[in-house]
């Protein structure tokens, strides 16, 4: 069953690429406290998530951001490398953190994951996205397909978090 509106976000270890390297991050601490956007997707490069999905919450990070949101994450099971020049190549700089799931632990604990294995893609991410405030969800948008952005949208997040 997916993650509901109203339920505590499981913990979870993800990866990112800093200039240090990659680097671990204890999602929790992220989210205590503060009013944070979460959204995962199918893959890096891949047609939706390039042209619509990650471009929409880059492009409206800075009137999500003065609606009181502290941090905006992009999460797919991806590696570290590969989420970090996906993120030079549309812009994101410091509006939205690229963070990896590389065996889907984290989307699998939240009831989001979704075999890809007839696209030749394996184990990977519904896509989705959340509004967190404390750890806790407070709301949550799932597409019924991997090819609509409509829903998780960060248009859609616009009137949930307002400015």
């Amino acid at each position: 069953m997916a993650i509901e509106a109203g339920a505590a976000v499981p913990p979870a270890t993800l990866k990112q690429m800093t200039p240090a390297g990659i680097e671990d991050l204890d999602l929790l601490p992220l989210l205590k406290g503060k009013k944070v956007i979460l959204f995962g997707l199918p893959g890096a490069y891949t047609p939706v998530c390039s042209t619509q999905h990650l471009p929409g919450f880059v492009a409206d990070a800075d009137r999500l951001k003065s609606g009181g949101v502290a941090a905006i994450a992009c999460i797919s099971v991806n590696d570290p490398f590969v989420m970090s020049a996906w993120g030079k190549e549309h812009g994101v700089g410091d509006k939205v953190m690229m963070l990896c799931d590389p065996e889907a632990a984290f989307t699998k604990s939240l009831g989001l994951s979704l075999d890809l294995s007839g696209l030749g893609l394996g184990e990977r991410s519904k896509r989705w996205s959340m509004v967190v405030e404390d750890g806790v969800v407070a709301t949550v948008n799932v597409e019924d397909s991997i090819f609509d952005a409509h829903v998780s949208g960060s248009a859609n997040l616009l009137a949930a978090v307002p400015a």
